[in-house]
């Protein structure tokens, strides 16, 4: 399926179930995508989250509702998925700023209407593109799960662990003094980060990695195999995280929907990073999704 037709899709069934349990991999099967790919490009292109998304547009059909009906709370709140009025309650003060029995009567209300999506590409600089075939190959390194919605915040801590821990040792220049030590340093752990998505559900598996050269695993590490795949491969020259960022944004919101030739495919995409100085203006980092080309129609 076409990207901007899979986004427009996913928000049209969410549209028509939002008084049914459904989650973001509900959502994601329906599209025929990797629930990791549907939450990270919704995410870039809409400002939300799938989760927040469900969550906002309920409350506000709550809150109508509340206002142009004369259901009880308790059955308004079960409609919409609470399981109690105190919940309920709690979600729709947080959201509108006012009780549900106070938007009954009359108070003002917070409005979130069904979002629409529109592309409109702006002129500036070309994305640097090109599409390699890769065999698998196998990386090495530390892994940690996290939920799509609140990635963004938490990665960037689990990476700020990963160097506090060896700051005072190999990082500082001094010789590996343990096995750990020594895999970071032949499989440069580090200059990969991969990110899989094969946990059902709304999470999925993180890697900071390095490219596996043999020998046994230390005990805290994981190996995984990327598998063999045309790849859309996007450098990036400039400080992290803010090119990174902006690319990163500019994947989903404007090569996808204007490629004619590519779709997304798979489930596992790979950051690549280089040595030195990551906020210096010329550092050169790239991100690799995995694509394959369109049927023909």
């Amino acid at each position: 399926m076409e990207w901007l037709t899979s986004i427009r899709s996913a928000i049209d069934f969410m549209e028509e179930h939002l008084e049914e349990d459904i989650s973001a991999q509900d959502v994601a099967d329906q599209v025929y995508l990797s629930s990791f790919f549907l939450q990270k490009g919704f995410s870039l292109m809409t400002g939300y989250g799938i989760g927040e998304y469900i969550r906002s547009r309920r409350l506000y059909k709550a809150a109508l509702d509340l206002k142009d009906t004369k259901e009880k709370v308790i059955d308004i709140a079960l409609k919409y998925g609470y399981e109690t009025p105190e919940s309920f309650s709690k979600a729709f003060s947080r959201f509108h700023g006012v009780t549900p029995v106070q938007a009954q009567g009359g108070a003002a209300i917070r409005t979130f209407l069904p979002l629409r999506i529109e592309i409109n590409v702006q002129g500036g600089s070309q994305m640097d593109c090109r599409i390699m075939t890769m065999d698998p190959f196998t990386v090495i390194g530390y892994q940690k799960e996290f939920d799509s919605e609140t990635s963004y915040q938490e990665v960037p801590k689990f990476w700020g662990v990963y160097f506090e821990k060896f700051a005072d040792g190999i990082f500082s220049g001094k010789e590996p003094a343990c096995a750990e030590e020594r895999a970071i340093i032949d499989n440069r752990i580090g200059e990969y980060a991969v990110c899989i998505d094969d946990i059902k559900g709304d999470r999925f598996r993180y890697i900071i990695a390095g490219e596996y050269k043999g020998g046994e695993a230390p005990e805290d590490m994981v190996l995984y195999e990327v598998p063999k795949a045309d790849w859309a491969v996007f450098s990036c020259v400039g400080p992290l995280p803010e090119t990174f960022q902006d690319l990163n944004t500019r994947i989903y919101r404007e090569w996808l929907p204007g490629n004619p030739e590519y779709e997304l495919c798979g489930n596992t995409t790979v950051e690549w990073y280089d040595a030195g100085d990551t906020t210096d203006r010329n550092y050169r980092s790239a991100i690799w999704i995995p694509v394959r080309k369109r049927a023909e129609r």
